[in-house]
């Protein structure tokens, strides 16, 4: 190597010494403060609105939640009340406590139409009088578990277009900005580019969980139906079982030809 490559090297070396240190890459959570301080009004207003809907379906999430899990809970307590009493009246009076779950509606229901007919005793009179009150009982509870669940399937379905409006704005406003610099520069198009990612994504994270949670609780009264209808039908077999057994009176009249012989 010649004496001029060595001092080209060394002073490569010295200068490469010398220079300032690259700057830090900028986090994730910086660069995305940094994007948001530099979207658009338009972006801002989409934003908001994904928002405003994402809070509410957590609202709802969270409600529902907890109303299905005392359901549930109720329900279970409820059955195991309700088939080891020896009758109907037992458990009337203390249904007030298990009032969360779906299933003491269908009990009122049966057992006032029950009292109707037969006064509190002896056989029912009208057996399609009684499905026909389980039914409505069993329409109501659903109603009242499906309440506000409609709102989700709306913000599932909704959310990804407002996202998209906002993809569509940001890419119109990066070719604005490509047509005011006049050259394809990246420092023409990434606001656009930002605010289009940005309200894409958001949109999605809106979407996705109350479709999730929509879903499951969907899931969750195709059970709770399948439990009420389960239990309109040991309730209706209780009182068939009323209405099959003999009454008590050729029972004492069969005992009092016995003594008599």
């Amino acid at each position: 190597m010649t004496p001029l490559a060595h001092v080209a090297m060394w002073l490569f070396q010295v200068q490469d010494a010398n220079a300032a240190p690259a700057p830090a890459p900028s986090t994730g959570l910086s660069s995305l403060l940094d994007m948001l301080h530099h979207i658009g009004p338009i972006a801002v207003v989409v934003l908001g609105v994904l928002a405003l809907g994402s809070l509410y379906s957590w609202a709802i999430i969270l409600a529902k939640s907890s109303q299905f899990r005392r359901a549930r809970a109720q329900s279970r307590r409820f059955l195991r009340a309700f088939r080891k009493a020896d009758r109907l009246q037992e458990i009337s009076t203390v249904s007030d406590q298990f009032r969360p779950s779906p299933l003491v509606k269908i009990f009122d229901e049966i057992h006032d139409t029950y009292r109707r007919q037969t006064g509190g005793s002896g056989p029912p009179r009208n057996a399609v009088a009684l499905e026909r009150a389980s039914q409505a009982a069993a329409g109501e509870s659903l109603a009242v578990l499906e309440g506000r669940l409609t709102w989700l399937a709306s913000i599932a379905q909704a959310a990804p277009f407002v996202g998209l409006f906002g993809t569509v704005m940001g890419i119109i406003s990066a070719f604005q900005g490509l047509g005011s610099e006049g050259a394809a520069t990246l420092r023409a198009v990434a606001p656009g580019i930002s605010e289009a990612l940005i309200t894409t994504a958001a949109g999605l994270i809106v979407a996705i969980p109350a479709l999730i949670a929509y879903n499951q609780f969907t899931s969750s009264l195709r059970d709770f139906g399948s439990q009420m209808d389960d239990f309109s039908r040991e309730m209706l077999n209780s009182l068939e079982e009323i209405a099959q057994r003999p009454s008590p009176e050729p029972l004492e009249r069969e005992a009092a030809r016995g003594l008599h012989n």
